[in-house]
């Protein structure tokens, strides 16, 4: 069955002379010639997106396609259009978003985190900034600790919402961002805790004993590159220790007091010091 909206693997079928006809075997789809890869023959495959003109009929492209129907997408306003606006989608046809789909009014130029999916009265691509009806709440495949790929969506007045492998939001709260954050960035981050009222608390820097297994190591190499002696304690500020070791000051905190424990290091507000074997008598 062809699915619109997505990529779909369609045979050469005939040619007419507006393009070549391609089929799964039931409907017959127009993949235009500007977008047949050359030496293409009557009986190959193709791989190609899937969408429904005006008039209802079924067109192929091979371009490649900004987002599928199902997916979270950072897209571009490139026209106004009757009661709502269109969106670049990386292909000749562009996506619609009807006012009803707009969180708030969108404006030409400016680029938003949309769902992108199927209009059920005619299978025509639509887009919607309206997250919340399109994310899931519960049935999480993940765990506390678990990595996870984000799509940051906004700012809010705690901190910025993302979306969670494409299926769920969540949100990561600005005392724990240390880095640059913008509506569109793609980040690896972290499932922080779970609530009870189905909340999701986001990360960006791993935590759990093995991560802290990996920091000790990590902390040692540079206490012997820097001579024995790194310029951060435990009075130093979260941001400089993320600038130094890409990990919160929680978790930097932590790993210290592990190599600490095991007579590794010395501790100070503003220092830690590699021992010695001269120290350690």
């Amino acid at each position: 069955m062809i699915e619109i909206g997505k990529y779909n693997e369609l045979r050469i079928l005939s040619k007419t002379e507006a393009g070549l006809n391609l089929t799964d075997g039931d409907k017959l789809v127009l993949l235009p010639y500007v977008h047949v890869p050359t030496g293409a023959e009557i009986g190959d495959n193709l791989n190609v997106f899937v969408f429904v003109q005006k008039d209802g009929r079924l067109t192929a492209t091979t371009q490649k396609a900004y987002a599928t129907v199902g997916d979270f997408a950072f897209l571009k306003v490139v026209s106004d259009g009757e009661d709502g606006v269109f969106m670049d989608l990386g292909i000749d046809k562009d996506i619609y978003v009807p006012q009803r789909e707009q969180k708030r009014p969108m404006q030409k130029g400016y680029k938003y985190v949309v769902y992108v999916f199927l209009d059920e009265g005619n299978d025509r691509l639509l887009a919607s900034s309206k997250l919340y009806d399109f994310v899931e709440e519960e049935g999480f495949d993940f765990e506390e600790g678990d990595e996870v790929n984000l799509l940051i969506t906004e700012e809010t007045d705690l901190g910025f919402n993302a979306i969670i492998n494409n299926k769920y939001i969540g949100l990561l709260y600005f005392n724990e961002v240390f880095v640059d954050v913008q509506p569109g960035d793609v980040r690896k981050g972290w499932i922080k805790k779970i609530r009870v009222e189905g909340k999701i608390d986001l990360t960006l820097q791993p935590s759990g004993y093995g991560h802290i297994l990996d920091s000790k190591v990590m902390i040692m190499k540079e206490l012997k590159k820097s001579g024995g002696i790194i310029e951060l304690g435990d009075k130093s500020s979260p941001e400089e220790i993320y600038h130094r070791f890409q990990i919160s000051k929680s978790a930097f905190k932590k790993t210290i007091g592990s190599l600490y424990k095991e007579r590794l290091i010395t501790i100070s507000d503003d220092e830690i010091k590699l021992l010695t074997d001269d120290d350690a008598e």
